[in-house]
């Protein structure tokens, strides 16, 4: 199993680094804009109850797998799976397509956050607020263009810097002061209130309540499986499996590390950050748009909270700044993980230097990148996807990444740990050192038949064969 140019693998100094680094990856805009409108949708502390018991299980499973493959085989995404079965090694060239893919529409994203960092700081931050502010940035010409090539080189550079001078590094300072923002802006969310033109005051307590308490008023079976899929979905893109992130940096795991302690507190903080998120940015909303403000995606991240930041006053441009500080904190501790599992890939693959494989998948980012901005004025149409929503280049990117490709990933993965190799390989892996492996029997259960089950669901309904989105 051993190849010769393992000597030359710089690893994580510790545990804490690697917890760091991994729930960077895992922490990143999908939290923030993705699970609090679900929760929001699926009746708050249902959806949150659901969650959490799929993170404990569905998430483990597949994040256990990918860890544990990564540190085995000292390979990146591209390569691990063919070392662990020659018939495999497709699955690993479509475990690193996918960052490939993500990488340029990413980073756009990240250089919107910028762009509206940038206006909060500069004071511009209530002209955000204005109908029509995003659109106006996003199809402008160069702006995007600008903040986009901004972004990547803030990605290419922390990568560039290595494993632990730079991913372990800039992990271990930006995570906790991203949540302590987090932290800070969700118990001030918590203290608002604001009464209405029509005279209706609420209050971001009852925001919460809405958030946390469950509520199953009109739940039918068909609603539960919808919820059921969204909690998935939504665990499945946020813990960054899927995506060769989590296959490359199990691979830069010493052997003594404790494999299992170390994915416990990597649910724990994605869980805790998802959490925080809906706390931070549901009982803003509510309080001052009522329960009807709440959308997903970008809308609601570069629309409906500038919105919000404008109603409270001279305080909003601090929480304005503080709050697309943090976005940016989550969004490049996330695409510096899919940069480098593009660029794990090639060095393991092509045995190039870190700072020439660095260097060809940034120029490509910026490439493509590029194209994903012109996707909003120059090379503008409108794509029905089966799912059933209209979309652009960016969009499409992300459909073919995240509903199509890292489902096809995840059961391949399930299919070959599963049955294959079999589930002893990982558990091997994870109890050397005679750690323990407190959920064995589950994680079998997991990967043998829970969770392709679930995964199959999941493509068909991005598929658009069970129901089109209205």
């Amino acid at each position: 199993m051993s190849h010769n140019s393992t000597h030359k693998r710089s690893s994580f100094t510790g545990s804490i680094g690697f917890v760091m680094a991994a729930a960077g990856s895992a922490v990143g805009l999908g939290n923030i804009w993705r699970f609090p409108y679900l929760a929001a949708k699926n009746g708050g502390g249902t959806f949150i109850f659901v969650y959490i018991i799929l993170a404990l299980t569905f998430g483990f499973a597949l994040l256990t797998t990918e860890i544990a493959i990564g540190r085995k085989t000292k390979q990146g995404p591209l390569t691990a799976y063919g070392v662990l079965n020659k018939k495999f090694a497709c699955t690993g060239l479509f475990a690193w397509l996918v960052p490939v893919i993500i990488l340029p529409y990413y980073c756009t994203i990240g250089g919107w956050v910028l762009k509206y960092l940038f206006a909060y700081i500069t004071g511009d931050g209530m002209n955000a607020a204005a109908d029509g502010y995003f659109t106006g940035h996003i199809t402008s010409q160069w702006s995007p263009i600008i903040w986009l090539v901004i972004y990547l080189g803030m990605t290419a550079f922390v990568v560039f810097s290595g494993v632990n001078k730079g991913i372990e590094k800039y992990s271990k300072i930006i995570m906790p002061i991203l949540i302590v923002l987090i932290l800070g802006i969700s118990f001030f969310s918590l203290t608002l209130n604001h009464t209405d033109a029509e005279g209706v005051t609420r209050t971001g307590l009852e925001g919460l309540k809405i958030y946390l308490i469950p509520s199953f008023a009109g739940m039918t079976l068909k609603g539960f499986f919808s919820l059921l899929m969204d909690a998935v979905g939504q665990l499945f893109f946020s813990i960054s499996v899927a995506m060769g992130i989590m296959v490359a940096y199990g691979s830069y795991v010493k052997d003594d590390v404790n494999l299992m302690k170390s994915i416990n507190q990597i649910e724990f903080f994605d869980t805790l950050v998802a959490m925080l998120a809906g706390l931070m940015i549901i009982p803003a909303v509510f309080t001052f748009m009522g329960a009807e403000g709440m959308s997903a995606g970008p809308g609601l991240m570069f629309v409906s909270l500038p919105k919000v930041f404008e109603a409270m006053g001279s305080i909003g441009i601090f929480i304005g700044i503080l709050f697309f500080l943090m976005v940016t904190f989550a969004a490049v501790t996330s695409s510096v993980s899919v940069l480098e599992a593009i660029v794990s890939g090639i060095m393991d693959k092509w045995k190039f230097s870190r700072k020439k494989s660095t260097a060809l998948a940034t120029a490509y980012a910026l490439v493509v990148g590029i194209i994903v901005c012109l996707g909003y004025n120059i090379f503008y149409f409108e794509y029905e996807l089966p799912n059933g929503s209209v979309a652009q280049i960016l969009d499409i990117m992300d459909f073919l990444s995240n509903n199509i490709m890292m489902p096809i990933v995840a059961i391949l993965t399930c299919i070959l740990i599963g049955w294959i190799a079999k589930p002893q390989t990982i558990i091997d892996e994870v109890t050397k050192n005679n750690n323990p492996f407190g959920r064995k029997a589950l994680y079998i259960a997991m990967i043998k038949f829970i969770t392709p089950v679930f995964l199959v669901i999941l493509l068909l309904q991005s598929l658009g064969i069970f129901y089109k989105a209205k």
